[in-house]
C-alpha cells in the first residue's frame, strides 16, 4: 500500500484511480509508450492499495496509456497551432496531461464533480496556468471559466461512456455552440462493451467495472456530426507505437467494427443555431 493521501473511497469515483494506476504501471517500465512520471509519483503519495484492489496487467496498462498518447498527440497538435491556447479537461480525474505536454504558455482547466476536485486540488494544487473547476461536465456553468480568444481544445477522456446518449449529444452540442473553431476530442467504447458495463459483467477478481450507457463502435463516429450543424469534421485517432504483442496487434484492429475509439471533433469558425434534424451536408468524416 502506498503512503500518504487517503481518499474518501464513498465519494471518489474510483476510475480516476484506476486509469492514474494503470498510466504509473506502464510509466515504470523501461521501454514505456508513455513517460509519465508524475503518475508514478502521485500512485506514491496516495494511501490506496492500488495492486490489491486494482490488479496489475501489462497489457491493460499498455492500452491505457496508448489511449492517453492519443489525446496527447492531439493537444500538442493543437498548442503548436495555439501556443497560448486553453485545453479542457472534462471528467479529468487525476489525468496529469499537463505535466506532459505543457507548453509553458498554455491554460489547463480541469472540470469534475465537487470530491473528485477536492482530492487534485490537494494532490495537484493549481495555479495561474493550472485552474480547476468543482462541478459535473454536463453543467454548463465550467465554460463561463473559459477565455475561448487564444484558442479551445476540450477533451473528454475516459468520460463520455459514463453519460447517457442524450447527454453526450448534448454535451458536444453546447460546446460546439459556445466555442466555435475549437477541437473536442473523445474516446468511446463499443456497444457490446458498454452493454456489459450496464449489466454489471465487467469484473474481476479485482474490480467492478461501473455502468457505462453511452457505447459507440467504431464505424459509427460520423453519427457524432448530427450532434450540431457545427461539427464539420470528425476524425479517428488511432494508437502509435506500442510494445510486443499489443502493438503487434493494433494496426490488424483498425478494419474492426466493435472496438474502443478516439475521436477528435471540429467545429466551425463561426457558430451556427442547432438544427434538430441534424443534416451532416458539408461535413468530413475520415
Amino acid at each position: 500500500m502506498s503512503g500518504g493521501e487517503r481518499p474518501e473511497l464513498g465519494q471518489v469515483p474510483e476510475t480516476a484511480l484506476w486509469t492514474l494506476w494503470h498510466r504509473a504501471v506502464e510509466a515504470r517500465r523501461p521501454d514505456t509508450v508513455l513517460a509519465d512520471p508524475k503518475a508514478v509519483e502521485l500512485v506514491g503519495r496516495i494511501d490506496f492499495p492500488f495492486a490489491e484492489r486494482f490488479g496489475e496487467r501489462a497489457a491493460v496498462a499498455q492500452l491505457q496509456a496508448l489511449r492517453a498518447s492519443c489525446f496527447d498527440r492531439e493537444v500538442a497538435d493543437f498548442l503548436n497551432r495555439h501556443p497560448r491556447g486553453t485545453v479542457v479537461g472534462l471528467g479529468e480525474g487525476l489525468e496529469t496531461q499537463a505535466w506532459r505536454v505543457d507548453n509553458g504558455r498554455a491554460t489547463w482547466l480541469s472540470v469534475d464533480l465537487p470530491e473528485t476536485a477536492l482530492l487534485r486540488e490537494r494532490l495537484l494544487p493549481p495555479d495561474p496556468r493550472h485552474r480547476i473547476v468543482a462541478c459535473s461536465a454536463t453543467d454548463p456553468r465550467w465554460m463561463d471559466e473559459v477565455d475561448p480568444s487564444r484558442g479551445v481544445l476540450i477533451s473528454a477522456e475516459g468520460l463520455l461512456m459514463y453519460l447517457r446518449p442524450t447527454e453526450v449529444r448534448e454535451l458536444i452540442a453546447a460546446c460546439a455552440e459556445r466555442f466555435p473553431g475549437a477541437t473536442f476530442v473523445l474516446d468511446a467504447v463499443p456497444r457490446w462493451f458498454s452493454a456489459r458495463a450496464v449489466q454489471g459483467k465487467l469484473r474481476d477478481r479485482h474490480y467492478q467495472a461501473p455502468p457505462m450507457p453511452f457505447g459507440m463502435d467504431a464505424d459509427e463516429r460520423g453519427k457524432l456530426a448530427t450532434a450540431h450543424p457545427s461539427v464539420t469534421d470528425v476524425r479517428e485517432v488511432y494508437p502509435e507505437g506500442g510494445r510486443g504483442l499489443v502493438g503487434a496487434l493494433l494496426p490488424l484492429a483498425r478494419p474492426l467494427r466493435r472496438r474502443p475509439s478516439v475521436v477528435a471533433l471540429r467545429f466551425t469558425e463561426s457558430g451556427r443555431s442547432f438544427d434538430p434534424t441534424g443534416t451532416t451536408a458539408g461535413r468530413r468524416t475520415s
